[in-house]
């Protein structure tokens, strides 16, 4: 008799921001389906400069029995990233139940859009301490834990093509990105002796609410006097990628975030995996 397969990440626990939908939602059910325990958080409540909702506590909520349903423990806690207090209460509170952290998956993000000699303080503000400053302390706020515990790890940053590429009207959130690499470049270098490694993935447009909202549809199909449709901003940003698609789906990032976390990647450090069907390359044309 065949045996049950063994799981990529069984007996782990995946520690995952931005987590009430979307690409963290994903990341978490992927990571769950290969063994992982899940701590989830989410901020759940509004980003001023944000022109479209946050995830809510219903959907962090949502998340939690979608994990549980697949048979994995689960915390799920509201947390905002921008405050390492809450970031460490929520390291705490899983270290607590769930007695471990192997992969973190710093996910959360915001994005508005204006020129840059028009992007507010606020907007300015809010998307480099929620994109950048809470990524570094999602990774502050777990990282001595890992150290200590010896096993080593796996970090994974959320990045973008707007890593790679200076987008306009998107000077702050480009700037943020960038940084996450500069960051992820340190940490790889500092923790590569404790057997941590620390990855980034770069998206490309993710077929989520982050993409799907009136904002962006009109900055990326200019002057229509009504929202465009859906079918309209495909249109505006197949044209961005090199493959015929004008986004992908969560799930092709969380398959990226599930071989950087699992051991099938464990002499990968420091490196930064697009999965932009091609609009990286197709930028430098």
């Amino acid at each position: 008799m065949e045996g049950r397969r063994t799981l990529l990440l069984e007996d782990r626990v995946a520690l995952i921001t931005g987590a009430a939908r979307g690409q963290g939602r994903s990341h978490a059910l992927t990571l769950a389906r290969e063994g992982a325990d899940i701590i989830a958080c989410d901020i759940c409540e509004p980003i001023s400069s944000a022109p479209y909702p946050m995830g809510s506590r219903e959907e962090l909520e949502q998340t939690a029995r979608m994990v549980a349903e697949l048979g994995r423990r689960v915390v799920a806690q509201k947390a905002d990233v921008r405050s390492l207090e809450q970031l460490r209460a929520v390291v705490e509170r899983g270290l607590s139940e769930l007695g471990r952290i192997d992969v973190v998956c710093a996910n959360a993000g915001v994005i508005s859009y204006a020129p840059s000699w028009r992007i507010t303080e606020e907007q300015w503000r809010e998307t480099l301490e929620t994109n950048l400053t809470g990524a570094w302390h999602t990774c502050r706020a777990v990282i001595p834990h890992m150290m200590e515990r010896g096993e080593g790890g796996s970090i994974i940053l959320t990045g973008s093509t707007a890593a790679v590429v200076g987008f306009e009207n998107l000077a702050h959130y480009v700037s943020a990105k960038h940084g996450l690499v500069g960051l992820m470049k340190t940490l790889a270098n500092e923790l590569a002796p404790h057997r941590i490694r620390v990855n980034i993935v770069h998206p490309t447009s993710v077929d989520t609410a982050m993409i799907h909202n009136e904002a962006t549809y009109r900055l990326f199909v200019p002057g229509a006097d009504r929202t465009p449709t859906r079918e309209e901003a495909a249109r505006a940003f197949r044209t961005l990628n090199a493959l015929p698609v004008p986004w992908v789906e969560p799930e092709d990032v969380s398959n990226a975030v599930l071989w950087l976390a699992s051991d099938h990647s464990r002499y990968v450090t420091g490196q930064q995996l697009r999965v932009d069907a091609g609009a990286a390359e197709k930028a430098r044309r």
